[in-house]
């Protein structure tokens, strides 16, 4: 903790030039008494710091100098305090940035603070409603993950009942905004979706990594069997050219515009991939009347299914006393 503290006592000195032994008492959350003693040491250990009495003195570093901890290039600080600057949300990652901030030659600096307040990270989705769906056992995980111990899983599959199993947590994932365990069943590798994660308990146990396992090639594998899983049907139909833009948001990269339909002015012919024709008719129908789809059967019949559920609980009442018309 000591050598902890004579490093923060260095770059405190740093990025003030000259310092009062109260100024780094309260920096360091320490007495003025253990402050002045860290001082001594570090001028003990060789580092040119001397102290000058009397109004306007303090402890400085002889001409100057200073020491570069970091090792970082320009390039690599303003990326790194772009990337953790709005994730600097606990006290812990603030005062590494803070640190790391002193450690930096005076030249980088300033462009690394201002790229730790270039970005701002807002936790609510449109409605004002905090999105916090991965946090409650992300911090588990983490630890999990960097200590290398086995955890007790519970998690609830889409559909499915809540079950737990013993996994080997090995790296997290971030893809579009959603977090993924990355971990070993014993069997395989797999994923799990942190959202959908409902208790993590560690087992004291070590985890057992595959033979040259790399965190990077694992989820590129994996990533690439879940978009297979998510292309597994493929539905034809025609839109409104105006619809475009909408099945495009909608649709991303699985939304393919073989072009103009022959048979009729403004429409287009398109193919949609989905992981069934029945998923993809649920996502179609949303946009009405503006899409057709050609085939598969199977999703024209979801596509009228669901007109048939809607009609029912949204058309017209019934006129009481009609009926058939009788027979003449």
């Amino acid at each position: 903790m000591k050598a902890d503290r004579l490093v923060a006592a260095l770059l405190f000195l740093q990025s003030r030039g000259r310092v009062t032994v109260a100024e780094v008492a309260a920096e360091l959350e320490v007495s003025e008494r253990t402050a002045r003693r860290d001082l001594e040491a570090l001028a003990t250990a060789g580092i040119p710091v001397y102290a000058q009495r009397g109004r306007g003195g303090g402890w400085s570093l002889v001409g100057g100098a200073r020491t570069d901890l970091s090792g970082l290039t320009r390039a690599e600080a303003r990326a790194l305090f772009l990337l953790a600057g709005p994730s600097a949300a606990t006290p812990e990652l603030r005062l590494a940035l803070r640190k790391l901030v002193r450690a930096l030659p005076e030249p980088l600096r300033a462009g690394a603070e201002a790229a730790a307040g270039a970005t701002v990270l807002d936790a609510t989705d449109w409605s004002r409603a905090t999105v916090t769906a991965d946090e409650p056992h992300l911090d588990a995980l983490q630890r999990a993950v960097t200590e290398g111990v086995q955890v007790r899983l519970g998690y609830a599959g889409p559909g499915r009942a809540e079950r737990e199993r013993t996994v080997h947590p090995l790296g997290l994932a971030l893809k579009a905004g959603v977090g993924y365990l990355v971990a070993g069943t014993g069997r395989s590798l797999r994923t799990f979706r942190l959202s959908r994660v409902t208790s993590v308990a560690a087992t004291g146990e070590p985890v057992v990594r595959p033979d040259g396992f790399d965190l990077a090639s694992a989820w590129r594998s994996l990533a690439a069997r879940m978009e297979d899983r998510m292309r597994q049907a493929t539905v034809r139909a025609r839109a409104e050219a105006g619809a475009e833009p909408v099945l495009r948001r909608l649709l991303g990269g699985r939304l393919s515009v073989v072009g103009p339909d022959p048979r009729a002015d403004g429409w287009l012919l398109i193919t949609v991939e989905g992981p069934s024709p029945e998923v993809v008719a649920a996502q179609l129908a949303g946009l009405g009347a503006r899409v057709e789809i050609l085939e598969p059967p199977a999703a024209r019949d979801q596509l009228a299914r669901i007109g048939a559920e809607l009609t029912a609980a949204y058309g017209p009442p019934p006129v009481p006393g009609a009926g058939p018309d009788p027979a003449t």
